[in-house]
């Protein structure tokens, strides 16, 4: 097949890092992927797919080759995508990476764009369902996979530290990250740090936005926290093992990536409830979680401190569930998906929701 992935930017992120692990992986496997970026998109991540680069900040319907099938992401993608599908370019899939219009500015412009096409493919079970609340499309699951490069190195022991508690932090300026609840992530660790002076708070930032974000480096600058800003898969895998305890506090992710990458390198999480991260968290079983209101990261990791062999006990099992996540698996169910919508068959679901099974039953009777 061909597909054409117009994408903005590949910087550091879980949303960039699923889209080069599906074009890079759906190009491994014989299909014909190029992906369209306008000028001035960064990449941060190696592309084994054909990378054409306008010439202009802003795509456009004629930087489109011709293909079998164009998937958009980014609500500000659609509308190029659906013009460029209407030209005869390629059938026009949505991949819906977040659902932008809860947590992200002009909501006017991309609620609508889900009315684009009904061709959507989701990451999650919530975001299949929140979508379909909202639009009554029922998008088919792509789920979220974790790169062969992370795994438990078993170092934990050698390293002779205190204990590590482990929480990625984003820059704030300019940004989308109030859905992080970072501000209360930190709070919360803070209070572990009052109660348990000898353990380390660590943050994870990627490098161009810690370099770039005066918060980040002030935080740094106070000698309260370490920080530490990985190049690369290797080297985040390297301080995901020194993590004791990995921290999640998002309140809103479709997929929530790093925390089943810590649980993969063997870390125990604790986490908030996001909505996508109940495809693998499960409550006192490989994880601690905790609703938001509830305000419990900070009594969750304690405990966790103070009973080490129920923390090696949840981390053990959230390091073999999370085996059952691979990229080879997403990229397989991709292709399945894509090549049903190519021949028309794309893959159905019926509604979930009672809501929106009274509205079938409703116009089946009508019928």
């Amino acid at each position: 097949m061909r597909f054409t992935f117009p994408i903005l930017t590949l910087s550091h992120g879980g949303a960039q890092r699923m889209l080069v692990e599906l074009t890079n992986g759906l190009t491994a496997r014989g299909h014909q992927v190029v992906i369209v970026m306008p000028l001035g998109g960064t990449v941060s991540y190696d592309v084994h797919s054909t990378l054409l680069i306008t010439d202009y900040p802003l795509l456009r319907e004629s930087d489109f080759p011709v293909s079998d099938i164009i998937v958009s992401n980014f609500y500000t993608t659609v509308p190029v995508s659906q013009a460029a599908s209407q030209n005869g370019k390629g059938i026009h899939v949505r991949l819906s990476l977040c659902y932008e219009p809860l947590f992200l500015p002009k909501n006017e412009i991309s609620f609508p764009s889900y009315h684009a096409t009904d061709k959507l493919i989701v990451l999650s079970r919530w975001q299949q369902e929140l979508i379909e609340l909202g639009h009554g499309i029922s998008g088919s699951i792509v789920p979220v996979g974790i790169s062969s490069t992370f795994q438990n190195m078993n170092i934990r022991h050698k390293l002779q530290e205190p204990l590590n508690i482990t929480a990625i932090l984003r820059k704030v300026e300019y940004g989308f990250s109030w859905h992080r609840e970072q501000d209360y992530l930190v709070s919360q660790l803070d209070i572990v740090k009052q109660n348990i002076p000898w353990v380390n708070i660590n943050f994870i930032s990627p490098p161009d936005e810690f370099n770039s974000s005066a918060s980040l480096q002030s935080m740094k600058d106070s000698g309260k926290y370490r920080f530490f800003t990985p190049l690369n898969d290797e080297e985040l895998c390297y301080h995901y093992n020194g993590a004791d305890i990995f921290v999640s506090s998002s309140i809103f992710d479709t997929g929530s990536l790093p925390g089943l990458e810590a649980m993969r390198c063997g870390a125990a999480l604790v986490s908030v409830y996001s909505g996508g991260n109940l495809e693998y968290a499960r409550h006192e079983e490989n994880c601690l979680l905790s609703y938001r209101h509830e305000n419990r990261i900070a009594a969750d990791v304690i405990r966790l401190i103070q009973d080490p062999f129920f923390r090696t006990r949840i981390a053990a099992r959230g390091e073999a569930d999370s085996k059952d996540w691979t990229w080879e698996n997403s990229v397989r169910i991709m292709e399945q998906t894509a090549a049903a919508f190519l021949h028309g068959n794309g893959v159905t679901h019926p509604p979930s929701s009672t809501l929106l099974q009274r509205m079938v039953s409703s116009r089946s009777r009508k019928q």
